[in-house]
């Protein structure tokens, strides 16, 4: 017989959770910044140069920086690739091109996890499309994500946002996770599947969020780098994520500079739209 390994969640006290807040915020404003550098003509590692920089300025460490062998602060994943670019001075952004940033950063021992996806220059409206889907569909994952809910409930959440907006390939076998004292910690969380399974959600879990919605399908590839997963199709993707703690009172969310309440209050209505 085979028994089922039980989830070890971690559950923070207060202090702990305003820990992971100004981590989390040392990412979001980085995410920031970088949107703000994203233009024609710069490459991926100039990003990744801007990134640490900041990061560590700020005294925080990049999370990323070596976690299991990976070279850079980012993960910079440019149209088709959808998750773990590796950033290169060879990766010349250009008009029209989509960037999807993830970034994660290390305070006093607590981390923050977020990515954004960023036009470059003037992007086509299927592209702006699926930005706003994908987007969208975080919040509505994030406004699930109260106590007393079951932890699929933010899964169901987001695939069914997605699903109500298009025939958009939901990636599946990549998702969000618990994180604390470490990046990656128990529970998986897929962007997909029926509410009401899993652990019950309680007050001092945190998570971390994030979608990755395909404009055609949702199967993927790894390259030869041994880190970039991209389409199989060659159709750009977009990813979007966000820390937070679930609170007594409603998600609380750790890397947005405003802790998420003018989007999550927008988000808690019916899905669609």
């Amino acid at each position: 017989m085979f028994r089922r390994r039980r989830l070890t969640i971690q559950v923070k006290t207060a202090e702990q959770i305003e820990l992971m807040r100004a981590a989390g915020l040392l990412v979001g404003r980085t995410l920031e910044l970088l949107r703000e550098a994203v233009k024609p003509g710069i490459t991926t590692l100039d990003l990744d140069a801007v990134a640490e920089q900041h990061i560590r300025d700020h005294g925080g460490v990049p999370s990323f920086k070596g976690y299991h062998g990976f070279p850079a602060t980012i993960c910079a994943s440019v149209n088709e690739e959808i998750v773990h670019g590796i950033p290169s001075a060879r990766k010349v952004l250009r008009e029209g091109d989509i960037i999807s940033i993830d970034c994660g950063a290390i305070v006093e021992g607590w981390h923050g996890d977020a990515a954004i996806t960023v036009p470059v220059g003037e992007i086509d409206a299927e592209r702006a499309r699926l930005l706003e889907v994908t987007e969208a569909s975080l919040w509505k994952g994030l406004a699930a994500g109260v106590a007393g809910a079951r932890l699929t409930d933010m899964s169901h959440a987001i695939e069914s946002h997605i699903r109500s907006q298009g025939p958009y390939g939901i990636v599946e076998g990549y998702g969000g996770h618990g994180i604390g004292t470490e990046m990656h910690m128990d529970p998986l969380i897929p962007n997909h599947g029926s509410p009401g399974y899993g652990p019950e959600l309680r007050p001092g879990m945190c998570f971390a969020v994030e979608p990755m919605v395909n404009l055609g399908t949702r199967h993927t590839r790894e390259l030869d780098d041994g880190w970039t997963v991209v389409t199989t199709d060659g159709r750009a993707s977009a990813h979007f994520e966000h820390t937070f703690a679930v609170t007594e009172d409603g998600p609380r969310v750790l890397t947005a500079l405003d802790e998420g309440r003018e989007r999550l209050a927008g988000a808690t209505g019916p899905t669609g739209g």
